[in-house]
């Protein structure tokens, strides 16, 4: 059973209600906090790659039609597969599952990777290619972060507006994973960030 729900009305891209100002205004902010966080935090990559220089970050507008809710499918045996890192190195990780999202009378399957920090700890996370990748944006793919709940009746919400480049679309002193064949979604996800370069 397919569950999912777009927040608000489908008929517009950005309905004027209470709920959605709000959650553009919201998303606006972030936005604004993580250009602060890339001029100016050590960690950052433009701060660890003093070659790049930086501007603020490109993003569609913000797009409430690209707000879904799925449950977690689990696979019966999660699968460990092996994916390249954008200089070439390989990496295991495991899909957990996938959600399910339907969109134009159409329905959607992506994966759920569960990976490991360089320090053990364990991520969720989304990573995808559409038919976005290498025009409007990155051409190696884009992700979105996954928050896993203990409770598997849980619906999450999947939102691309917050879909993110990894550290290797700013620049090559960073290796990334790559999205595998099985992580592109056949439609133009319009929301997120756009090709920096």
């Amino acid at each position: 059973m397919i569950m999912v729900f777009v927040h608000f009305s489908c008929g517009e891209k950005n309905p004027q209600t209470k709920e959605t100002k709000e959650y553009i205004s919201a998303l606006l902010n972030e936005r604004a906090e993580k250009d602060s966080s890339f001029q100016f935090d050590i960690h950052s990559p433009f701060r660890r790659d003093t070659s790049v220089k930086f501007s603020r970050l490109k993003y569609f507008e913000p797009n409430v039609e690209f707000i879904f809710k799925s449950k977690l499918f689990y696979y019966e045996k999660p699968d460990t597969v092996t994916i390249l890192g954008t200089k070439g190195e390989q990496r295991t990780v495991i899909v957990i599952g996938y959600v399910e999202l339907r969109k134009n009378n159409s329905e959607y399957k992506v994966n759920i990777y569960k990976g490991f920090s360089r320090a053990g700890e364990e991520y969720y996370s989304i990573w995808f290619t559409d038919r976005t990748t290498g025009n409007e944006t990155y051409g190696v793919g884009r992700y979105l972060d996954f928050e896993l709940n203990p409770d598997k009746e849980f619906i999450y919400t999947i939102d691309f507006n917050k879909a993110y480049n990894p550290y290797c679309a700013y620049t090559p002193t960073y290796s990334c994973p790559i999205p595998r064949v099985e992580d592109y979604i056949d439609m133009a996800i319009e929301a997120g960030e756009k090709n920096f370069h």
